[in-house]
Formats: structure tokens, C-alpha cells, sequence
């Protein structure tokens, strides 16, 4: 992801997102900051740099990309995180087959880069339907397809683990792990935990990160 867009994606987390104070989280524990990432990532432009960050992570730093078909994570943290990373594939693709039919058309050779694979989406419910299918994974759905499971802030792990089980359970394959923000809290490690050895655990960026960029920019 180029510099000035990651820049411009920890602002709007540190303007928009985060707020010091006294907060008790989901998890009990107390806090002197709280992180609310859906307002930055259902921004519209909050929304389009969170999936381009997840989007570059996933080329750039999961073994083999190319195979990779899908992203998913437990409602409601990881919708917008899931759409957008979807999303930003298929900009990537789209922008592709551009450059390659401008280059045929002005009868240059096009580079050896291979094409971006679409990456689509699914949603993992906190309990099963009780109705119609009665599914708990929502859109894409292919056992052994090689996925990534994705949330928005990580404190202890649990909604991450949830979503890693039910993919697990529906057949998948779990390739990485990414989050927006790690609050530093011992959810890496009970993660990593639940991967099997070598699966990578990725955040875009940890809390202090943020406390520092909020810092600066009250300033």
C-alpha cells in the first residue's frame, strides 16, 4: 500500500475512531482509549483505503496470493472490512485487463505480471439461522478453498477464533489472519495459538500507532 494511502488511513483511524478517556470494553477490561474502527471503515473513504490495506497485506505478505479466494470474519466487525477487501480485488483486476488492452491496442508488450485473482467475501454469524438454510457462514462457501479471516480491532482474540472455527467447520482452509488495529492486549497470541504453525497474524497497524497519530494530530 503506497505510503501516502496508509498515512491517510491511520488519520482517519486516529480523527475519526479513536478517543481517550474511561471505557470498559467488550472483554470486561478496563481502558483509557477506545478504538470504534466501524466509523472508519464504514467512511466511504475510511471503507476504500481499509480494503486496499487488507488487499496489499494479503498480495504482498500471505504465501501463495493467487490462491487465495476469499476473506471473511464475524459479523459485525469484520462486513465492511470483508466487502471492501472484495471490492479492491476487483478494482485491481479491473485496472488490469485495462492496461492489457491499452497495451494491445497500441501493439506494446505487456509485462509478465500475473493477473489479480478476484477475492470474495463471507460473513460468519454468532449463532446459526434458525430459519432457510440455517447456515452460519453467509456468501462465498467452498470447502478447501484456500481464506483469510479478518476483524477490525484485536483485544483478546475471540471473535477472530470464532470466525477461524467456523470456516474450519465449514470446510475451508484458513491461509492468514489480518486486523485493522492490534490493541496489544494478548490477542496475537492466543490466536497464533489457534493457527497451525507458519499461518500468519497481520495487523495494519497497533494501537500505540494510533494513540500516537491522535496525539499528533490534536496537536
Amino acid at each position: 500500500m503506497p505510503t501516502d494511502n496508509r498515512t491517510a488511513l491511520l488519520d482517519l483511524i486516529a480523527t475519526l475512531s479513536f478517543k481517550l478517556g474511561h471505557f470498559t470494553l467488550a472483554s470486561g477490561q478496563k481502558s483509557d482509549y477506545y478504538i470504534d474502527c466501524r466509523i472508519t471503515t464504514l467512511h466511504a473513504e475510511g471503507g476504500r483505503l481499509s480494503g486496499l490495506a487488507f488487499y496489499d497485506l494479503i498480495r504482498d505478505h500471505v504465501d501463495s496470493p493467487e490462491t487465495i479466494e476469499a476473506v471473511g470474519g464475524l459479523t459485525m466487525g469484520a462486513d465492511p472490512l470483508v466487502s471492501n477487501t472484495a471490492s479492491a480485488s476487483a478494482w485491481a483486476a479491473a485496472e488490469y485487463a485495462e492496461i492489457r488492452t491499452l497495451a494491445a491496442d497500441l501493439e506494446l508488450d505487456p509485462d509478465d505480471e500475473p493477473a489479480p485473482t478476484l477475492i470474495h467475501g463471507f460473513l460468519v454469524r454468532k449463532a446459526e439461522k434458525t430459519h432457510g438454510t440455517g447456515r452460519r457462514v453467509e456468501g462465498f462457501l467452498r470447502p478447501g478453498a484456500r481464506v483469510v479471516i479478518v476483524d477490525d480491532v484485536c483485544t483478546t482474540g475471540g471473535s477472530t477464533i470464532t470466525a477461524i472455527e467456523a470456516a474450519r467447520e465449514a470446510g475451508m482452509e484458513v491461509a492468514a489472519v489480518l486486523c485493522l488495529v492490534d490493541r496489544e492486549q494478548g490477542g496475537r497470541a492466543r490466536i497464533e495459538a489457534a493457527l497451525d504453525k507458519g499461518i500468519p497474524f497481520l495487523a495494519a497497524f497497533t494501537a500505540n500507532d494510533v494513540r500516537k497519530a491522535h496525539i499528533a494530530l490534536k496537536r
